[in-house]
Formats: C-alpha cells, sequence, structure tokens
C-alpha cells in the first residue's frame, strides 16, 4: 500500500507541483459544473424548438453553427480553468520561493549575529589580537624614543599649551583695574586632560570625560578649539560621518613636530592617514557646496594649527601619539586632507 511507504524525500519542489496538478482540484470540478449545466440548457433548447425543414445545403451550415454553438462555451471554460489552475500554480510556486529565501535570510542573519555576539572564527580573533599588540608596542616604543622624557611627577600637572596662546585670540580681553582676573588665576589645563577633552565624552555615562571636558572649556587657551572641533563633529555626524568608524594611519610623532614647525605639504603627508573614500567624497561635496560647513571647517583648522603648536613644544612622543588618536585628531586629519593642507 502507498499508505505504508515512509515519506520520501522527493517531497519537495517539481515533484510536489507534479502531485498537485495530477490531483482533481476546486478548479475542475466548477468547469465540469459549467459544461453540464451548459449541456442541459443546450438540449433543452434543442428539443424545445420547433423544426423547420430546410434544404440539404442548409441543414449541413445549420448542424455546422449548432454544433460551434454548442462546444465554443464549453471550450472557452476549460480555457478559463486551466489559466486559472496556471495562476494558481504560480502563486504557490512564488510563496515557496519566498519562504525559501526568508530561511535563507534567517540563517544568514543568525550567521552573521553569532559572528558579532562572540562566535567569530579563531583568525579574525588572532588578527585582532596581533593589531592590538602591535598598537601597544608602537607606543611603547614611542615613550622609549621620546627626546622630551619628564619625571612623572612632572607629567601629571605639566600644562598642556602655554598660558601665553592667548596672544593669538583675535579680540585680546581688557583686564579689570581691580585685582587678577579669575583667568588667570587657573592652573593651566594638564596634559592628561587636554588629550582627553580633545577625544571628548564617550557616552552620556561618562562621568570622567565630562569633567574633563568642563575643565577644558574653563582653559581659555583650549576653549575655541574644543568649541570649534564640536561644531565640525556635528556636522559630519548629519552626513553619517563619525570619528569612531575612521581607522587612519598612525603618523610618525617626527612629522607632527614638523607640521608645528610649520611645513606643509609633502613633508606632513603622512597625516592624512584617512582613506575612507565615502567619508572623503562627503565631505569634499559639502565643503564646495555648503558655506556654512566651509567656514566652521576653515575655523577649526585654525585653531587646531595654533594650539598644537603650544601643545607640540611641552608633548613627549607617546603623548603625540594619544593626541592623534583623538576624535580632534581624526577630524583634522579628514578635513585637511580634504582641504589640501598635506598635498
Amino acid at each position: 500500500m502507498a499508505d505504508d511507504q515512509p515519506p520520501s524525500t522527493l517531497d519537495f519542489g517539481v515533484y510536489s507541483q507534479g502531485s498537485d496538478r495530477a490531483r482533481i482540484t476546486v478548479i475542475e470540478v466548477m468547469a465540469l459544473l459549467l459544461s453540464g449545466v451548459w449541456l442541459v440548457g443546450v438540449i433543452i433548447f434543442y428539443f424545445g424548438m420547433d423544426r423547420i425543414s430546410l434544404s440539404e445545403e442548409s441543414a449541413t451550415a445549420d448542424v455546422a453553427l449548432t454544433v460551434l454553438a454548442i462546444f465554443m462555451p464549453i471550450a472557452l471554460i476549460w480555457v478559463g480553468a486551466s489559466a486559472a489552475k496556471t495562476a494558481r500554480v504560480l502563486r504557490e510556486e512564488a510563496a515557496r520561493l519566498q519562504s525559501s529565501i526568508d530561511a535563507m535570510r534567517a540563517v544568514y542573519m543568525a550567521q552573521q549575529q553569532g559572528g558579532t555576539m562572540g562566535i567569530r572564527p579563531a583568525m579574525v580573533e588572532k588578527l585582532d589580537e596581533i593589531a592590538a599588540a602591535q598598537r601597544s608596542t608602537d607606543t611603547k616604543l614611542a615613550t622609549f624614543t621620546s627626546s622630551r622624557a619628564f619625571a612623572a611627577s612632572e607629567n601629571q600637572n605639566r600644562a598642556a599649551v602655554a598660558p601665553d596662546i592667548s596672544k593669538f585670540d583675535e579680540e585680546p580681553q581688557p583686564t579689570l583695574a581691580l585685582g587678577t582676573p579669575a583667568e588667570d588665576l587657573k592652573e593651566p589645563i594638564s596634559v592628561a586632560d587636554f588629550i582627553s577633552a580633545l577625544n571628548f565624552p564617550e557616552n552620556e555615562h561618562d562621568r570622567e570625560g565630562f569633567r574633563t571636558l568642563r575643565r577644558a572649556l574653563e582653559d581659555r587657551a583650549t576653549e575655541r578649539l574644543i568649541r570649534a572641533s564640536q561644531d565640525v563633529l556635528t556636522l559630519l555626524s548629519q552626513d553619517g560621518i563619525y570619528m569612531d568608524d575612521l581607522r587612519p594611519d598612525r603618523a610618525k610623532p617626527e612629522i607632527w613636530r614638523k607640521f608645528a614647525a610649520g611645513d606643509r605639504g609633502r613633508a606632513v603627508a603622512g597625516l592624512g592617514g584617512i582613506r575612507d573614500r565615502s567619508s572623503l567624497a562627503l565631505s569634499s561635496g559639502r565643503m564646495k557646496q555648503d558655506p556654512v560647513f566651509r567656514d566652521a571647517t576653515h575655523h577649526f583648522l585654525r585653531q587646531f594649527d595654533k594650539t598644537f603648536v603650544e601643545f607640540e613644544k611641552n608633548a613627549t612622543d607617546a603623548e603625540i601619539i594619544l593626541m592623534s588618536e583623538t576624535r580632534t585628531a581624526r577630524a583634522f586629519m579628514l578635513m585637511g586632507r580634504v582641504t589640501g593642507t598635506f598635498d
């Protein structure tokens, strides 16, 4: 018996379609009923009408027309039934194909999510470990080769920017006649806080990041750079450009020092380590079309140039490397390359 046979693996695809087609469906039943109704109606009409004697030629034509009138509607009924059945099969095929695509998409998304949730190939994990070790090694080498080594206690309180950077201000603020201004009584921001402020807080829960940012905004020597950087980062984010997504090539501290010394063009081309083509294209296009973005960018580049000249005087090579990895420095690399600073 057919019921005693085990289920075959040929129940999918074309084989299931063939079994469906061999089965009598509602469409065939409806076609049979309509055909029967039509034939019954024809018989009642034919035997109920009065016979009229016709000639031999007229009788032949009458028979032909009668046959045509009887079987033409039946043929149309079965053509329509065949078309309806074909449409039903096509809909089932489309539904089956869509379900297969959804299943493959679900498997792919599960694999992708599994990769991001920690089920990653061993090769990818090894590459990440090698990259992290390389970054750590570069930082340590820069620390050992620094030509500006200071004692540990001095590094903690050492000013990041010389207090006299305010001479670059476009409008020097006059001092009051009574006493010393409060700004002059505050200690300059330290190197560590300066670098942390240039990177901005990681998220809304980064209390230490907000503390250093407030400290930097209170320092006249760095407040303008922080605000100019914030404006540019906000404008870039409107185009979906975020500094955390960029992976610039690391430039040696010697190249940064050349930039602070006034070198431009090919001599400092290593600072333009941003290779993301989409970010470069979007930034370049907006520079040409948006005057507000263009003015904010030029203002930011000027402030970065002025502030870094003073920062470089007191910074070690390791501190310059740390500064180059901040969001502000990456924005400088991106926009410096867009404006042709490193060409």
